[in-house]
C-alpha cells in the first residue's frame, strides 16, 4: 500500500526500508503466534450461515455502519469509492460506509492482535486484500466465510478464470470475492524513449546506457516487479507454485539479487535509494528525472495523465518476459461486527453497474471480475463500449503475456530479500 499522492506537497524520498521492515515484523509474528501454540488448527474459522435469507440481510442492515479497511494511496480511487459508492449504498440500503486507510501488513497486525486479546468484536467491518495479506489472515484464520456463493451477484464471477479463483497460488475457497484484476505494466516517457527494450537483455543494456534514468519502488509495485523478474531466473516456474521449492529459491533469488547489485550504480541517484512507494516513481516520471514508471494496474496510464501526475507521453507496455496478472478481493475479518451489511457491500461492489463505472479509466480504469458472457446484451454493450482506453494496449494483448502470481510466500521474501541484500547492503 502506497501513502496518497498529493500534488501540492513536495515528496521527499527516504530510505525505503519501512515497508520492507513492516513485512519482516509481521513475518516474525506470525512466527510467535505459531511458537506460541496459536496455529491456525487452534482457531476455526467463523461460518457465515447460509440460512438467512437474502431479503432478510437486507432489512437488518439498513440504518448500520460498514467500516472498510482499504488501500487509500490513489486520489481518484479513493474519491469514488467516498463519493459514488457511498452514496448509493447510502441510497438502496441505507448503509452508512466509512474507510480506514490500512496497509496489508498493518492489517494483518491489527487483527492478530485482536485474536491474541480475544476480541470478539472488532472494528472492521470489511477488508481490501489479496496476495500475502490474504495468506497471512488464512493462517491465523482471521476471516470470516465462506460466504461468496451467498451473493447473488457471485453467479457473474469468471471463476473459471484461475487468475481469479487463485490468489497467490491459493484457492480463495469463499472466504474472499474478487472484485477486480490487473496487470503490471512498465510505463515509459515515449518523448525521450522511442523504443522501449523488449527482453531483459535489452533493459539491461538500456540501464547501462542511460545511467540514473531508471529506478523501482521498495513497496508493493517495485517487489512485484521483481517477482516478474524472479520467474525469469527460472527454468521451472512451477517451482514457485503452491509449495515452495526452497533449492530453486536460493539459486533463482541469488540470481535476482546479483542482477540488482550488478545495474545498481547505472539506476537513479546510483541506487544508494529507491522511491517508497509507485506515487513516488510517478513524480519522478512526471519531473523528468527518470524515463520509466510502473504500475500494478494497466489502466492506470490514462488516468494518472488526465489527473496531471504522468507526463502526456506517458505509454504502458509489457515487455516480452511478461509481467504478473493480479486480482484484488474484499474479505470480512471473524470478528467483523456488522458481517450482513459487509456482504451486501461486497455484493453492490461486483454488480454490473458498479464494474462497469469503476472500469472506466476516467475514474480508476480497474478490470472486471465478471464473465461478459452471463451478462445481457445490454450489459456486454456496455462494457465493451467503455471509452478512454488510449495509452495502453487492450487487456485481451496484455493477458497474452500476464505471469501467474507465485506463492505468497515468494512475495513476502522478496521484501525480506530486498531490505537484506539491497537496501542494508553496501554497495
Amino acid at each position: 500500500m502506497q501513502h496518497p499522492h498529493n500534488t501540492h506537497e513536495p515528496v521527499i524520498f527516504l530510505p525505503a526500508v519501512s515497508p520492507c521492515g513492516l513485512v519482516l515484523r509481521v513475518a516474525i509474528l506470525l512466527m510467535l503466534h505459531s511458537l506460541n501454540g496459536c496455529e491456525e488448527t487452534d482457531r476455526q474459522p467463523a461460518a457465515i450461515s447460509p440460512s438467512v435469507k437474502w431479503a432478510d440481510r437486507v432489512s437488518q442492515s439498513r440504518g448500520t455502519t460498514v467500516q472498510l479497511a482499504m488501500w487509500d494511496g490513489d486520489a481518484s480511487i479513493n474519491q469514488w469509492m467516498r463519493e459514488s459508492v457511498r452514496s448509493s449504498l447510502r441510497e438502496h440500503y441505507g448503509i452508512e460506509l466509512k474507510f480506514s486507510g490500512l496497509r496489508g501488513h498493518q492489517l494483518v497486525s491489527r487483527l492478530m492482535s485482536d485474536l491474541e486479546a480475544n476480541r470478539v468484536t472488532g472494528d472492521l467491518d470489511l477488508v481490501w486484500i489479496n496476495g500475502e495479506t490474504f495468506y497471512q489472515l488464512r493462517k491465523i484464520n482471521a476471516l470470516a466465510g465462506p460466504f461468496t456463493e451467498l451473493l447473488p451477484n457471485a453467479r457473474l464471477i469468471d471463476w473459471q478464470d484461475p487468475f481469479i479463483s487463485q490468489d497467490f497460488q491459493q484457492p480463495v475457497d469463499g472466504f474472499e470475492c474478487p472484485w477486480g484484476t490487473v496487470q503490471m505494466t512498465l510505463i515509459y516517457n515515449e518523448s525521450t524513449v522511442a523504443i522501449p527494450p523488449r527482453t531483459l537483455k535489452e533493459l539491461e543494456a538500456w540501464i547501462c546506457q542511460h545511467p540514473g534514468r531508471f529506478t523501482f519502488d521498495c513497496s508493493f509495485t517495485g517487489m512485484t516487479f521483481l517477482k516478474s523478474l524472479l520467474l525469469q531466473f527460472s527454468e521451472a516456474p512451477e517451482a514457485f507454485a503452491t509449495t515452495l521449492n526452497e533449492s530453486e529459491w536460493d539459486r533463482c533469488s541469488n540470481a535476482l539479487w546479483s542482477w540488482i547489485r550488478k545495474l545498481r550504480p547505472h539506476l537513479w541517484r546510483e541506487g544508494r535509494v529507491f522511491p517508497d512507494d509507485v506515487a513516488q516513481l510517478h513524480h519522478l516520471l512526471n519531473s523528468g528525472e527518470v524515463d520509466f514508471s510502473m504500475s500494478n494496474n494497466d489502466g492506470e496510464v490514462d488516468n494518472k495523465i488526465r489527473q496531471g501526475i504522468l507526463p502526456p507521453a506517458a505509454r504502458a507496455y509489457v515487455p516480452d518476459w511478461g509481467t504478473i496478472r493480479n486480482t484484488h478481493y474484499l474479505g470480512i475479518p471473524v470478528n467483523a461486527p456488522n458481517r450482513n451489511a459487509a456482504m451486501l457491500v461486497i455484493n453492490h461492489l461486483i454488480s454490473p453497474a458498479a464494474q462497469l463505472e469503476k472500469m472506466n479509466p476516467s475514474i480508476w480504469g480497474d478490470g472486471t471480475v465478471l464473465d461478459l458472457d452471463l451478462l445481457s446484451a445490454e450489459w456486454q454493450q456496455k462494457f465493451r463500449g467503455i471509452p478512454g482506453r488510449e495509452r495502453a494496449p487492450s487487456r485481451t494483448e496484455l493477458r497474452k503475456h500476464a505471469l501467474m502470481e507465485p506463492n505468497a510466500e515468494v512475495m513476502i521474501r522478496i521484501h525480506e530479500g530486498f531490505r537484506r541484500e539491497i537496501l542494508e547492503s553496501p554497495q
